[in-house]
């Protein structure tokens, strides 16, 4: 395995890695940061991530590379632009070019199992970073990932001192993506403990995506004329119920709750028009990710699963300096 060829790990030079701006590179299958020259025995870890568009993952991206300097590794980061051929391909490319680790936020969690065995087969270690593989395939050294059970009752916490003890709610949901589905599962237990008179009348699967969650919140309204909350399981999911919202004419009478805390969703809660987010800590992922790599190359067992705690964003956040 090549984590036992660890002798001298402390003594490798420094190397500078070039931060990602973001962005530019999303469409590529195949980019990476520009890196100095790697010194010899320095560590590679790949790293596929399924939407490098997203600011979530733009962030957790960040936190890996300024992590990753502090040891000297080199990480490869390429998008797989939510598309499970793609993110088997690359982790296949990862296997030719022989990388020490490899880390994976997965576009389908039950698709990538075959990807992750080759993997293993290779001797190359994997782990999964935000979104878990749940396919029963391969062999995951941790999962490092926000709380998103504890995430989940945050946001179901701020429903319910939004809407009172009783009422409707509705969920915009993504159900097949396993952090959403403890997002879920944390919100409605939070429900229960907190306001169990607040029941959810519709769940409906957006994507995650803006324009679907529009949409479908559009329809929501029109069959619950008398709801009083949505939580967007992220925060294209609670933009895009906002949109509909406003069209409606129900700014400020339907209470919105989204999670990740993005700069538009900020803007959104600050001037009153959505209650509050859930908090992740994207950078923090991706540095604890790193630094579990580091333990491992270093022979210590790592837990099978990292957890980072989730906070919560309010207007008083927001209008703090």
């Amino acid at each position: 395995m090549k984590h036992a060829r660890i002798a001298g790990l402390c003594t490798l030079a420094l190397i500078n890695v070039a931060c990602s701006n973001g962005g530019s590179q999303s469409n590529s299958a195949t980019s990476s940061a520009s890196t100095a020259p790697v010194a010899a025995g320095a560590k590679t870890i790949g790293v596929s991530v399924q939407n490098r568009e997203a600011q979530f993952y733009q962030d957790m991206e960040n936190g890996m590379r300024a992590e990753a300097a502090k040891y000297g590794y080199t990480v490869t980061v390429v998008d797989a632009n939510r598309d499970n051929a793609r993110q088997q391909s690359q982790v296949e490319d990862f296997i030719s070019k022989k990388v020490d680790a490899i880390v994976l936020t997965p576009y389908d969690s039950t698709a990538i199992g075959s990807a992750i065995v080759e993997a293993n087969q290779a001797g190359i270690p994997v782990f999964t970073a935000d979104i878990a593989n749940t396919s029963g395939k391969g062999t995951v050294v941790a999962h490092i990932a926000s709380d998103n059970v504890q995430g989940g009752a945050q946001a179901g916490k701020l429903i319910c001192a939004a809407v009172g003890k009783s009422g409707a709610v509705a969920i915009v949901d993504e159900p097949e993506v396993t952090s959403v589905a403890d997002r879920v599962k944390g919100f409605r237990g939070a429900l229960q403990a907190n306001c169990p008179g607040v029941s959810v009348v519709a769940d409906v699967d957006a994507g995650g995506q803006r324009d679907k969650a529009a949409s479908d919140m559009g329809d929501i309204l029109q069959s619950h004329k008398d709801l009083k909350g949505v939580f967007g399981i992220n925060d294209d999911s609670a933009l895009g119920a906002l949109t509909a919202i406003k069209s409606a004419g129900l700014t400020g009478k339907v209470a919105v709750v989204g999670y990740d805390a993005t700069a538009e969703a900020r803007t959104a809660i600050g001037n009153g028009e959505m209650a509050g987010d859930a908090i992740q800590y994207p950078d923090k992922i991706g540095a604890l990710t790193i630094d579990t790599i580091h333990g491992y190359f270093s022979g210590k067992k790592s837990p099978p699963f990292v957890k980072v705690a989730v906070g919560s964003y309010t207007k008083a956040n927001a209008s703090k300096p």
